[in-house]
């Protein structure tokens, strides 16, 4: 049996795609890469005003009900997180680097850069972090695959922009100069260092193959962070910050919400363990509605 997976055409899609693809061939099955161009890398324009990262989403699973894919792999924080029923997520790669990274045109530190600086990010969630740490820094939108964004961070009027490490990590990117966000500064988004696998919602062989590669307890932790944002009314692009993060046995669970410009926040920390995940989400989305989440993020 072959497996066909689809992915987009961009050098890090290509490494995830491969990287799934070594994973299935060790299973003993043949695999064919099948690269397709998504809507959301020919649109212009910042993702929050022309879609989101569904955009990036939507061609891969025209694919699957066209039955040209059998799979499709996506960086799992640019996919909904309410997934359409006809689709299901079927594997969940060990997670990379959930941390966002600042790479700089020169070696100043963050809370060094003089007002009026200039960091590069499309990201609203990123934005609003960078904005409630500094609210003098200025933020530009910067779009394209990694290489097109460190060329214009050398190339044009941006001091810093912002990547995630799990990219730079995969793509063995190394920056001259570069500054690790600490999780009190910057919390990822939902899902942030996942690769995600998307199938049918149905039972067939190629779908068993895909699930046999799954990781159990990252699934978890995704569909937990996941969670969060959906019942929120969020989306990818939402400046919406949440980490479950399972070490010595324990869940530990970081959450975030702002305001566009970063001047209102509602956050909170608390632990559980995998077995009670699921209830303690529930309660921490109860504590985010009551506290007004929703409204914020409009």
């Amino acid at each position: 049996m072959k497996i066909r997976i689809g992915t987009r055409k961009s050098e890090l899609a290509l490494f995830q795609a491969n990287f799934v693809k070594k994973k299935i061939i060790a299973l003993g099955y043949d695999v064919e890469i099948v690269p397709i161009i998504s809507e959301g890398d020919v649109r212009d324009g910042p993702l929050h005003e022309i879609g989101g990262k569904g955009l990036f989403v939507s061609t891969l699973e025209d694919a699957l009900l066209k039955n040209k894919i059998d799979c499709a792999v996506h960086s799992l924080k640019d996919m909904p997180a309410k997934m359409n029923k006809e689709f299901t997520l079927a594997a969940v790669i060990e997670r990379e680097s959930y941390a966002d990274i600042l790479v700089k045109k020169n070696n100043i530190l963050f809370n060094e850069m003089p007002k009026g600086s200039i960091i590069g990010t499309s990201s609203p969630r990123r934005a609003a972090q960078i904005l409630s740490l500094n609210k003098h820094i200025d933020i530009k939108p910067i779009r394209g695959n990694i290489a097109t964004r460190l060329d214009k961070l050398q190339n044009e009027s941006f001091d810093a922009i912002v990547v995630a490490d799990a990219a730079l990590n995969r793509l063995n990117i190394k920056c001259e100069f570069s500054e690790r966000f600490s999780l009190k500064e910057m919390v990822p988004a939902a899902s942030q260092g996942y690769i995600g696998i998307q199938c049918l919602n149905k039972k067939n062989d190629a779908n068993k193959v895909i699930s046999s590669i799954n990781s159990e307890i990252d699934m978890m932790l995704a569909d937990a962070e996941r969670s969060f944002v959906e019942a929120l009314d969020g989306s990818c692009i939402s400046p919406i910050c949440i980490l479950c993060e399972y070490k010595n046995n324990e869940v530990n669970i970081i959450a975030k919400v702002l305001s566009v410009d970063g001047q209102k926040e509602i956050s909170h920390k608390t632990q559980t363990n995998l077995s009670n995940l699921n209830e303690e989400m529930k309660e921490l989305i109860e504590l985010f509605k009551s506290k007004g989440a929703k409204s914020l993020i409009l």
